[in-house]
């Protein structure tokens, strides 16, 4: 089965605002075996509205809409919808009780007419509850194509999607089976992975797909195996990822596309019961935020010092002025010794440190833009490795927080 997505609304395409609901739309279909074919962001234009709805007439087997159902006159979904379908619109009484209910529990006032206007469906339409808000989804079809229409406030579009319209598709539709599983790798770019892992890709069984999804410092190796029998498609699967654990474990760290490299980190720190702490200065508490970003993070993470300033590396660290008239800010020496700092500051059992020139000036230090030095402090010293992150400065700051997190779990699984 094939699926296409078209988000309506100005505001997206004028980058007002990200879309992200073709993206949960997308996972929530691929989990009940649906692929999507093609996705769309079009004008509140009623001749865009209705070209895009006969364009993909036939060419899937389910179109899903989001936007364009609020009460105000920008919203056209809901007329566009009646005009290709050759229908008018009906005012359902359930609906219209269902908004009146919300607005005088939520808003303490009455519905106004505008309000009680979000009850006006196509007479043709399957109405789909929408529990948290006051548009209502509609199931409509045409030839081969089911359309579905649902709201565009995110929540409001998820609620319905998850509880109407997942549920109908699979009550209604043979779909095959989808098994994904995604490998995270770090370290190595992924022309070296490719090469690597070449073999073993070009003996894949033919019905197993691999995709590289590389970003900075990592690349995720995801497996796609499609068919009718679930149990031997998972467990084609794993075998295929226990042989590339043999090639590659080297620099695998998680078997999870939803797992970061923080999420993974915390986890085993948990584990063991040890804690970090960072000092940092070219990644401006990237680390910090990236460590604090998973939930739980209190019960390991004891802090961090940025300390963009070569003067804040000496106040607030105790970096000795010496080492930096030596060696530079951006040096081994002082990263090692931010490291050794920060873990004795927060008392905690690891701490990591970058000191680097992200650009697009050198700054004070005479080191090229893109050079950056992580250390690692351990329960048994310390150590630093140096890295050219190349351009632009967005990329350093992403890569070196990347990279500092990664060399710190690999120095854990050591202990």
């Amino acid at each position: 089965m094939k699926a296409a997505v078209v988000t309506v609304g100005d505001e997206i395409l004028i980058g007002q605002i990200v879309d992200t609901n073709s993206a949960y739309i997308a996972k929530a279909l691929d989990r009940i075996g649906i692929g999507v074919f093609e996705m769309l962001s079009i004008s509140d234009d009623r001749h865009h509205i209705l070209n895009t709805l006969a364009y993909l007439q036939n060419r899937v087997d389910v179109v899903i809409v989001t936007g364009g159902l609020g009460p105000t006159k920008d919203d056209i979904t809901k007329t566009t919808f009646c005009e290709y379908f050759d229908d008018h619109l009906v005012r359902n009484d359930e609906v219209e009780a269902h908004v009146v209910a919300l607005i005088e529990k939520v808003l303490k006032r009455p519905a106004s007419q505008m309000n009680r206007d979000q009850a006006l469906v196509p007479s043709k339409a399957v109405v789909l509850h929408n529990e948290v808000g006051t548009a209502p989804g509609m199931w409509m079809k045409k030839a081969d194509t089911v359309y579905i229409s649902l709201p565009g406030v995110p929540y409001e579009m998820k609620h319905i999607l998850d509880n109407e319209v997942l549920p109908k598709l699979v009550a209604e539709f043979e779909r095959p089976y989808i098994v994904h599983k995604t490998i995270m790798t770090y370290g190595q770019g992924e022309s070296v992975v490719a090469e690597r892992i070449e073999d073993w890709e070009n003996n894949l069984p033919s019905f197993i797909k691999l995709a590289y999804l590389p970003s900075p410092g990592k690349v995720r190796l995801r497996l796609t195996a499609r068919g009718t029998d679930e149990a031997a498609l998972k467990s084609a699967v794993e075998a295929e990822a226990v042989k590339l654990q043999a090639i590659i474990g080297d620099i695998i760290v998680g078997m999870d596309e939803d797992e970061t490299i923080e999420v993974i980190l915390g986890r085993k720190l948990k584990q063991l019961g040890k804690t970090v702490s960072a000092a940092e200065s070219c990644t401006g508490g990237r680390i910090g935020q990236m460590l604090t970003s998973v939930a739980g993070s209190s019960a390991y993470f004891k802090g961090s010092a940025v300390t963009y300033a070569t003067e804040s590396k000496i106040k607030v660290l105790g970096v000795e002025q010496q080492l930096i008239d030596i060696y530079s800010a951006v040096s081994a020496k002082v990263a090692e010794s931010m490291a050794l700092r920060a873990k004795k500051m927060f008392c905690s059992s690891y701490a990591v440190a970058t000191t680097g020139n992200a650009g697009p000036a050198k700054g004070d230090a005479d080191a090229d833009v893109g050079t950056v030095f992580i250390a690692v402090a351990t329960p048994n010293g310390v150590f630093s490795e140096k890295f050219d992150f190349g351009q632009p400065r967005e990329k350093v700051i992403a890569r070196a927080s990347e990279k500092a997190l990664e060399l710190l779990y690999k120095e854990i699984l050591k202990n």
